[in-house]
């Protein structure tokens, strides 16, 4: 009996050792790397494009004007950070920040631009280069309704030779006879709806469609491609104010009606501003995002094998102490890496699609402010890149996870 009580103990020992150095074995992968961004810098967003250059941007403070900035990641340095536009007058949002795609030596990014004197009036505008950030072109507006509505919360991807937006658009929200946006103050008006487009790498859309008409107001989007051709996630709102995930889709140069990811049944009669994050290799599609039906705070990820047309079962990320703010990519076809907040903490895990999860890495640490934003991840290589503001030193910082 004390034979079999001593190998017991030296297998649990080993056993803990093996799962400590495993954890420590990660936790040393990880490294912080030296951000291009100065203080007063927040709103951070990662991309990496075909050949796996690394693009930060961000927005910049200074006393009478916001500046969006870039840097890129090329042989472990980033480039001299480039303005690529900057405003006295744009709208600047913890939740609804601008973001950047390359295609090639194209480039396409987003700013928000008021349009009148309201809280949530305001516009998506457009900006190009040709020539890998050296030069911006002027502002275009992505939208053409004319109407002093909330637009906003954009996704971008490259798509062939071009590119594919997706946004919130509150054109069916605006009160006619004041010609503001009602959804946000009080009156009665129509519902915020997702839109969709193709636009060149001159910013010109040339095709648009409306693919839902009635979401919920303020959660970001995401777009992914498949093989099938561009999927769109976002939350939506039910008459009942159910606001779960749902899906469309571009098949055979159709877009599908709206489809309930999963019944969450979160009910709840505001927006809770968390959006789902999606990522895609060939058909095989993961999709993460933040839910609290019945009081309950859970992360969520869930696989498609067929670019979203099924989805294979729930798997449960964090809980209890999580306040979302989720991302994801995909590792290979079989595993992704999804990161999320539990309290202050950005943590980040591999999910494999039969379900099992590893170990936990710690990221880093940021704040449960709104100031402190959404962490924002990307993978190039064998390295995923994570950045985030610190809401202290009022900075973007920068970390890189090698796998």
């Amino acid at each position: 009996m004390i034979k079999l009580l001593t190998v017991l103990l030296l297998v649990m020992i080993n056993t803990g050792c093996r799962d400590s150095k495993k954890e420590n074995n990660s936790q040393n992968a990880l490294q912080q790397v030296p951000s291009p961004a100065n203080t007063a810098s927040a709103q951070p967003n990662l991309f990496t494009d075909a050949n796996g250059l690394v693009y930060l941007s961000w927005i910049q403070r200074q006393k009478d004007k916001s500046e969006l900035k870039f840097s890129i990641l090329n042989n472990g340095h980033w480039s001299e950070p480039g303005t690529i536009t900057s405003g006295n007058d744009w709208f600047v949002n913890w939740a609804d920040f601008p973001m950047l795609a390359a295609n090639g030596d194209n480039l396409l990014a987003h700013i928000l631009q008021k349009s009148a004197g309201g809280t949530f009036t305001y516009d998506v505008k457009l900006v190009t280069s040709a020539d890998d950030g050296k030069t911006w072109s002027d502002l275009k507006n992505l939208h053409s309704d004319g109407k002093k509505a909330e637009h906003g919360f954009v996704s971008l991807l490259p798509y062939g030779d071009q590119f594919f937006v997706s946004w919130l658009d509150g054109r069916n929200t605006v009160n006619e006879s004041s010609n503001t946006a009602a959804h946000h103050s009080g009156e009665h008006g129509g519902a915020m709806t997702l839109r969709g487009a193709v636009v060149t790498p001159q910013g010109i859309k040339t095709a648009e469609w409306e693919l839902d008409n009635k979401v919920c107001d303020c959660c970001q989007t995401t777009a992914a491609l498949t093989a099938n051709g561009p999927v769109v996630v976002y939350r939506d709102r039910s008459n009942e104010e159910i606001r779960d995930m749902s899906i469309v889709r571009f098949v055979d140069g159709t877009w599908t009606a709206p489809q309930i990811i999963h019944p969450d049944g979160w009910k709840i009669g505001g927006c809770p501003v968390n959006g789902p994050r999606s990522a895609a290799i060939g058909n095989v599609l993961a999709i993460a995002w933040f839910t609290s039906a019945n009081e309950l705070p859970q992360v969520n990820l869930i696989f498609s094998e067929d670019g979203g047309a099924t989805f294979g079962k729930l798997i449960r990320i964090a809980e209890k102490n999580t306040i979302g703010r989720v991302d994801v990519v995909m590792l290979d076809d079989k595993t992704a890496l999804v990161s999320w907040m539990e309290g202050s903490v950005i943590k980040a895990a591999k999910v494999h699609r039969d379900g099992i999860k590893e170990q936990p890495v710690t990221i880093g640490a940021s704040s449960e402010s709104r100031s402190s934003g959404f962490p924002q991840m990307t993978k190039s290589g064998n390295n995923i890149f994570f950045a985030w503001t610190d809401d202290k030193e009022k900075t973007i910082k920068v970390a890189r996870l090698t796998l």
